[in-house]
């Protein structure tokens, strides 16, 4: 017992012999303030501009209604990659494509996992 008392007062003694070592330096950092004197402001940049070329990578939507069902595709370069499937009566969900060649893979609810795959270089 009288072990932990004396482990705590040197933890105590210690904290507070670092918080007065750290007490000058505080002090001459806040003395010391840094003020620039040759500061020239940026030079003013424009916004880009958007055109309807610059967006080749953002997807075309279609959107097709029929029967109280919703059917959202996606395209990018025309080609499909994904669809959102909204019944009448129920919970939404999607169909994607797992890879150029693959299948359709439903994504509802509880989705399976998917691995990343992207598209680096087209010949």
């Amino acid at each position: 017992m009288q072990n932990r008392d004396q482990n705590k007062s040197w933890k105590r003694a210690s904290v507070l012999l670092m918080a007065l070592l750290l007490l000058p330096l505080l002090a001459q950092a806040q003395d010391k303030k840094i003020s620039p004197v040759d500061l020239q402001p940026l030079e003013e940049i424009p916004p880009p501009t958007i055109s309807a070329d610059d967006n080749a990578d953002e997807p075309q939507v279609t959107i097709i209604k029929k029967q109280g069902e919703t059917i959202e595709e996606y395209r990018i370069n025309g080609q499909l990659y994904m669809m959102k499937i909204t019944p009448a009566h129920g919970v939404p969900y999607y169909l994607h494509k797992e890879d150029q060649d693959g299948s359709w893979v439903n994504t509802g609810p509880t989705p399976p996992m998917s691995i990343p795959k992207w598209t680096i270089f087209r010949f």
